[in-house]
Formats: C-alpha cells, sequence, structure tokens
C-alpha cells in the first residue's frame, strides 16, 4: 500500500499530463506531494527524510516550471532528486556506520556487512545513472516522450533493478538454523 501511496504523484501527473498539459500536472504533483507529507505527519507526527527532499524539490522545479512557464525546470527534478540520493548513499558509506541501505532494509534482513556496502554503491550507481537518463530523454525527445519515460521508464527500472538487487541478496541472507 505504502508502494501505490509513494508512486501516486507520478501516476497522477501522468494522467494530468495526458488529459491537461504539462503546467496543470506539475501544479498537481506539487498538491499532490504537498499532501502526502501533511497526512503522513498527520498520522505518524514525524517527517520522512525522502518525502521532505521529493517536496522541497517538487516545490521548487514546480514553482519555477509554472512561474517560467518552462517545461524544462520540471524535467529536472527527478535528476535532481535521484542526485540527492546517489550522493547520500556515497556519503554514507564513507561517513557513518551503516550505509543507507542497511538502515532502510537491517531490520528486515540480516546481511554481511560487504554486501550491505555493496548494495549501496550499486544503488548510488543506479541513481546516478537514471538521473543522466532522465536528462538525456528530457533533451533529446519531446515532452510526451519524456512524461512515457518518467512513468514506464523510470518506474519499470527502478522495478528491474529492486528484482535484481533481491536475486543478488538471496545469496547472502543469513538464516537461522533449524531446531528441532
Amino acid at each position: 500500500m505504502k508502494l501505490l501511496f509513494d508512486f501516486l504523484p507520478i501516476v497522477a501527473f501522468f494522467v494530468c499530463y495526458k488529459f491537461f498539459g504539462i503546467f496543470v500536472a506539475t501544479a498537481i504533483a506539487m498538491i499532490i506531494v504537498s499532501a502526502q507529507v501533511l497526512l503522513f505527519w498527520l498520522q505518524h507526527r514525524r517527517f520522512e527524510l525522502t518525502q521532505i527532499i521529493t517536496l522541497v524539490l517538487i516545490l521548487i522545479f514546480g514553482g519555477a516550471t509554472l512561474f517560467s512557464h518552462n517545461e524544462m525546470f520540471i524535467k529536472w527534478k527527478p535528476t535532481a532528486l535521484y542526485w540527492i540520493f546517489a550522493i547520500v548513499f556515497i556519503a554514507s558509506n564513507l561517513i557513518g556506520k551503516k550505509p543507507v541501505i542497511e538502515h532502510l532494509m537491517g531490520g528486515k534482513i540480516s546481511l554481511p556487512k560487504n554486501v550491505w556496502s555493496r548494495l549501496n554503491i550499486s544503488w548510488a550507481i543506479f541513481f546516478s545513472m537514471m538521473g543522466i537518463i532522465n536528462i538525456y530523454v528530457a533533451y533529446k525527445f519531446n515532452t510526451n516522450t519524456w512524461v512515457n519515460f518518467k512513468l514506464f521508464g523510470i518506474l519499470g527500472g527502478t522495478l528491474l533493478f529492486g528484482i535484481l538487487q533481491s536475486v543478488y541478496i538471496t545469496k547472502f541472507l543469513q538464516t537461522e538454523p533449524e531446531t528441532k
């Protein structure tokens, strides 16, 4: 359910773009992300860092898009988000006791320290590459193609990468011995 909640702004952006254009889609995305952060705070009385980063970026890039009537600003938003994530993942490998990926998943599974580090680096590379690919599509293709890529390419790429990570993780899962 949380995954659906997290992808709601992307899907709403896509649908609104198809019916009303890039500027209405941008405004709707800004409203939905703001509402999501507010609802999360009302439920949990706290914020998640990724929500705050996403909110700030959608307000900055979306606001610049609407104010200047230049769609290139909103096209840069996914790249900015991915590059911030990449920096955070890389920094967590260099600074701190645990990589970000271990903080996110460590309570659910147990893996050797070097595997957490490799997973973290692979996500940093993934986020860096997705940012580069997004900018390439934004500049080389029309807005319709970019919007389709944003929904299907980015979402599909993220799901595929997540599946590949899951397959990799299964080799290293530390299970408790069976008791008879």
